[in-house]
């Protein structure tokens, strides 16, 4: 094999496991499509990641984090996985470039969030869009924001905001949530909260300074109206990046790979971190500890094996 270990995607997961894979001795391998850092160049500051009190910049901690990942010898390949191959030492993974062999793999391709498409919200995506109730929160406090969707995930954030804003609008298009009774009804009771139903996001609407308000539609009489906003948290779930996985590797009904608490999917030797995985919390901090977690089980993996 090419690499003892190979690592797809650059995000927080992919580059911890990448230093403590090359920190171990492993050849090493990161690959990666795009630019390092995943989600993180996404965020314009980040306030909740451990050592850094007075915050850092996304890109600046991809660029932290992807030089600790080189510091022991990792190496990186730019391109996209197409494909994995179980073989009997090991898998082939399919890049665009060629083949190319490893005795052992850590998905941390990621996931997208799913985006309603709406007209304003690329336009204002980290400028008073958001798709992270944790991460951008507390840049709230005191305004009005909107939260569209009404799942779990969506009520869930929707009271967690409560904790920062002066009023939280949850938009839903139905006239029902989704989400667990127990979750609503908990959610209702906050006076800060006001549930608009059978209604969708037509427009996200703004200015220089970002944000200022949404253009609403009610689904069953056709009344458009607009609520003064200063953000809109989009929580309709996300997308998982495992198009190019294996059928052997499991997944739930939504593509989020099954693993264990050692990250090691159904596959031998293929493990996952990060947003690619069924968890709950998706964060920079959680994703960086299941890529150690990751690392650290590859590398016994492979003494076991004698590889």
């Amino acid at each position: 094999m090419a690499y003892q270990l190979a690592i797809i995607g650059g995000g927080p997961g992919g580059l911890t496991a990448a230093l403590y894979g090359s920190r171990a001795g492993l050849k090493t391998v990161l690959i990666e499509k795009m630019s390092y850092g995943g989600q993180m160049t996404l965020t314009d500051w980040i306030e909740n990641y451990p050592g850094f009190p007075e915050g850092i910049s996304g890109f600046g901690l991809s660029d932290l984090m992807r030089e600790s990942a080189l510091k022991f010898g990792a190496q990186t390949i730019t391109g996209e996985v197409r494909g994995i191959s179980i073989e009997d030492q090991g898998f082939t993974l399919e890049l665009d470039s060629g083949p190319l062999g490893a005795a052992a793999v850590i998905i941390a391709s990621g996931a997208s969030p799913h985006k309603l498409g709406a007209p304003g919200e690329e336009e204002y995506a980290g400028r008073g869009v958001s798709y992270c109730a944790t991460c951008d929160g507390p840049f709230f406090r005191d305004q009005e924001i909107a939260v569209i969707g009404g799942g779990n995930t969506a009520v869930q954030e929707a009271d967690y905001l409560t904790r920062f804003a002066s009023r939280v609008h949850i938009v839903h298009r139905r006239d029902r949530y989704r989400a667990e009774k127990i979750l609503v009804d908990r959610l209702l009771a906050n006076a800060k909260v006001n549930p608009i139903m059978d209604t969708v996001l037509e427009e996200i609407k703004g200015d220089d300074s970002g944000v200022t308000a949404v253009r609403l539609k009610n689904v069953k009489h056709g009344k458009a109206t607009e609520i003064p906003v200063h953000g809109v948290f989009m929580l309709i779930g996300w997308v998982p990046k495992t198009g190019f996985l294996p059928p052997e590797v499991k997944t739930d009904k939504q593509g989020f790979v099954i693993t264990d608490e050692e990250m090691a999917t159904s596959v031998p030797g293929i493990f996952a971190v990060g947003d690619v995985r069924l968890k709950k919390l998706k964060q920079i901090v959680t994703a960086a500890a299941d890529g150690a977690i990751a690392a650290f089980q590859a590398n016994h993996f492979l003494e076991e094996k004698g590889l």
